[in-house]
């Protein structure tokens, strides 16, 4: 990236970790001009074309049999969490109105109603009252305490990000997905899998649930599905639960427009023929390897993710994130705080080696020559 006086950066921000393709991707942006000159928008009482396509392509790569296109990673939660309701009153025969949905502590999909009703940070829901009903909270990483809240009869779904990304790129402990897996099967519960920010080839697997080969019931997508250029969002399930969703019961004016079909399409043909979910694992392992060596252990105190969703953990006696951060901007590197003390580092999964490198180099020398408070 340059700036309006010509400076260079390196963009280790990636627009909230949506431009998987990188900025201004050819086939994309290519796809986007042809697209808009033909037909970029319908009502969606009338079908199209590329509506089938992708959905066609979306299905089969995940492996599920309904799709319903949404613009914008939050509203894919929103439906997730509608879609679940409606299956916990239908399918599961809760009590109206007592339907239940758990969400793990640290997470952070949006800034909705209904999304800050699950947060556990004041800034999200603070003075935005009264939040939604019905939302129940457990530990993430915790089978034990999420257990306990599956026994209830009428909680209808859990809801995780497989690697919390706003919390500062948490991970899980191995087999904690296998044992959501398991408690959502043993309970009658969905599990609602939100891989907007960690699917798509960002944590080294197209879904980060790949990593132990386990299969939510409710898939979201969004973010790099777009390419960074137009929004669009993905809900995934199979018929057992897509169908409890008739005409009328929920819609969108713009999702699955056939302009944003079209560019979703293109980009899910980069991620997958330009090899980008390999490289991405390749590049956070190099990352995460050489900042660990290199970076001053009294500065930093851990440097943890998957793929290319790191953090850089800051010693609090140190710096803030946000003052390394812009001091990192002055050395020509762009990422962002997303805590006091934690730095998220989210580069295109396009980043050549030489490029990694570079930033890397500029992290270090950054860090390790600043003075403490």
């Amino acid at each position: 990236m340059w700036d309006v006086e010509g400076k260079k950066y390196l963009d280790f921000f990636a627009g909230f970790a949506t431009l998987n393709q990188g900025h201004c991707h050819p086939r994309i942006v290519n796809a986007m001009r042809e697209q808009v000159g033909i037909l970029h928008h319908t009502a969606r009482a009338i079908g199209h074309n590329l509506l089938y396509q992708v959905s066609e392509k979306l299905t089969s790569l995940f492996d599920y049999e309904k799709v319903l296109l949404t613009n914008t990673g939050v509203e894919g939660g929103e439906t997730a969490v509608k879609l679940a309701r409606k299956w916990g009153y239908q399918k599961k025969k809760i009590a109206t109105g007592q339907a239940g949905v758990v969400f793990a502590e640290g997470n952070f999909w949006g800034r909705t109603l209904a999304a800050i009703s699950s947060s556990c940070d004041p800034t999200s829901y603070r003075e935005f009252e009264p939040l939604m009903p019905g939302f129940h909270k457990v530990p993430y990483n915790n089978l034990e305490k999420l257990e306990e809240k599956l026994r209830d009869p009428n909680i209808c779904a859990f809801m995780v990000e497989p690697l919390q990304g706003e919390a500062g790129a948490v991970v899980p402990d191995v087999g904690y997905l296998k044992g959501v897996r398991e408690l959502c099967t043993k309970y009658n519960v969905l599990w609602i899998d939100d891989e907007v920010q960690a699917g798509l080839g960002r944590t080294g697997k197209l879904l980060c649930c790949d990593h132990e080969q386990v299969k939510p019931d409710i898939l979201i997508l969004g973010k790099a599905l777009s390419g960074g250029v137009y929004p669009i969002a993905a809900v995934l399930a199979d018929s057992k639960i897509m169908d409890c969703f008739t005409p009328g019961t929920h819609g969108s004016t713009y999702g699955g427009n056939p302009l944003a079909c079209k560019i979703a399409m293109t980009a899910l043909d980069v991620i997958l023929e330009e090899n980008l979910v390999e490289n991405s694992a390749k590049m956070g392992e190099i990352f995460r390897s050489e900042l660990t060596k290199r970076l001053d252990k009294k500065r930093v105190k851990l440097v943890r993710g998957l793929g290319l969703l790191n953090a850089i953990v800051l010693d609090p006696n140190f710096r803030t994130a946000k003052e390394v951060s812009l001091a990192l901007k002055q050395n020509g590197l762009i990422t962002k705080q997303i805590k006091d003390n934690i730095l998220r580092v989210s580069p295109a999964l396009s980043i050549t080696e030489e490029q990694l490198r570079s930033g890397i180099d500029i992290l270090v020398n950054t860090i390790n020559s600043m003075p403490a408070k």
